[in-house]
């Protein structure tokens, strides 16, 4: 009989275990590494004068707006008080609209390029490695029979001979088969990290930069 344990125990365990986890260890250096390529690609662009540096990367967005406007019905005296029209002019000067209820205006938005984005922030949240191993122990037993026979006969005057001789031979031989199988399966649960404190911050800190400029048409 075979030493199965001996056969258990020559496994290579550090590479059927150990394989996987470093694998899935340099995917999440990987992914750090991607996230940092992203923010230094998508949201910043380089300086022409001065290669070292880089600037924010900012969208421009403009679209028309109605608001309320602030002169509408507004009389002569009023807009006087209000400093819009000099003491000396008897009519409400053409540029000031104080007929209509509702002003069109463009609104430009500022926006940096990073607040609009999804951040890539991949994280390993589980692994489940399973492996088996199945050890199969066979004897194997060979018989064989080899049987062999020979007769000669010889006649001279009055004399008979007769010789004759027969051999049988039988082998037997024994050995053992195990038969090895192994089976390995990895699990990875791979979600989308919250970005990390310092990040978000900095985030905030550029959507607090978003610039709006009203230009009434």
């Amino acid at each position: 009989m075979p030493n199965l344990v001996a056969e258990l125990n020559s496994l290579d365990f550090n590479n059927y275990i150990g394989g996987p986890l470093q694998a899935a260890v340099q995917a999440q250096h990987a992914a750090a590494m991607s996230q940092v390529q992203f923010i230094q690609e998508v949201g910043f662009v380089k300086d022409d004068t001065d290669p070292t540096k880089s600037d924010l990367r900012y969208v421009d967005f403009a679209y028309k707006k109605s608001i309320p406007n602030p002169d509408y019905k507004k009389t002569l005296q009023e807009l006087k008080d209000e400093g819009r029209v000099p003491a000396a002019d008897t009519t409400i000067p053409s540029t000031i609209d104080v007929a209509t209820d509702f002003l069109n205006s463009e609104i430009k938005i500022k926006v940096p390029f990073l607040t609009m984005l999804s951040i890539p922030a991949l994280r390993i949240e589980e692994m489940t490695i399973d492996f088996n191993a199945k050890l199969t122990s066979t004897e194997t037993s060979n018989v064989s029979s080899e049987f062999a026979a020979s007769a000669e006969l010889g006649i001279n005057y009055k004399v008979v001979n007769f010789k004759a001789s027969a051999s049988y031979k039988r082998s037997t031989s024994r050995g053992t088969n195990v038969e090895k199988t192994y089976n390995l399966g990895v699990h990875v649960k791979v979600v989308n990290d919250e970005l990390p404190a310092g990040l978000d911050r900095i985030l905030t800190m550029l959507e607090d930069s978003i610039a709006s400029v009203n230009a009434p048409a």
